[in-house]
């Protein structure tokens, strides 16, 4: 079985799935940290198969941040310039939003799973990527983060950029999903936009849509 799918530029494309359908592998295909055993990805147009300089296009988002504990918040934050190389302006709107200058001093042991995830989010967007990879982002943020983080991806997409998230929260599904890949077992059972799920499913919202598929046991959408 194969998973052929397009991700649009200028949407926000959720990937949704029960656990051990495949999301995580996906994703890391995607980054070049799980190489496919058929098949051929492309990242603008290009097979990204033994070329990784697509990766410098790339914001990721992990759903655990990991960061070198014994460093503090800024000497990371400059690693990870340093790593990337990166000559064009820095996307630093996240850093000021969170306060994250305020943890600058800090070594990474001592922060609060929130910080971490904060941090973890500001550096997925500070090298201005034009694609955005997201995985779980509001896990673990307090309701005023999560809300900054939301307005920023809106924003994101609003430049054409192209956005792929993963949530297990209907809600931030309901709020922002515009594109929707459903995947079960591996297998995509349903790429489209969320309207489309709803109207396919008979339901009244996006949170029902997505309960049905999965309590249908995917009988009907195969």
């Amino acid at each position: 079985d194969s998973v052929d799918f397009t991700i649009l530029d200028n949407k926000l494309t959720y990937l949704v799935g029960p656990n051990g359908s495949g999301k995580t592998t996906l994703i890391k295909c995607l980054l070049g940290l799980v190489k496919s055993s058929d098949g051929e990805i492309k990242i603008n147009q290009e097979i990204i198969n033994g070329n990784y300089n697509y990766r410098d296009t790339i914001g990721y988002m992990p759903q655990v941040a990991s960061f070198p504990e014994n460093l503090t918040v800024l000497e990371v934050i400059n690693m990870i310039k340093e790593i990337r190389n990166h000559t064009k302006d820095y996307d630093e709107e996240l850093i000021e939003k969170f306060n994250l200058h305020r943890e600058f001093k800090k070594i990474i042991k001592n922060l609060s799973g929130g910080t971490k995830q904060k941090l973890n989010a500001a550096i997925a967007f500070l090298f201005n990527p034009s694609i955005l990879i997201l995985d779980e982002p509001s896990a673990g943020l307090d309701p005023i983060s999560s809300s900054q983080l939301k307005d920023k991806i809106i924003r994101e997409r609003e430049k054409g950029k192209t956005v792929l998230l993963t949530s297990h929260i209907i809600n931030e599904l309901e709020e922002l999903a515009e594109e929707i890949i459903f995947l079960y077992e591996g297998k995509v059972l349903f790429l489209g936009e969320k309207n489309e799920l709803i109207e396919k499913t008979m339901e009244r919202n996006l949170e029902r849509a997505i309960s049905k598929l999965m309590a249908s046991k995917y009988e009907n959408f195969i």
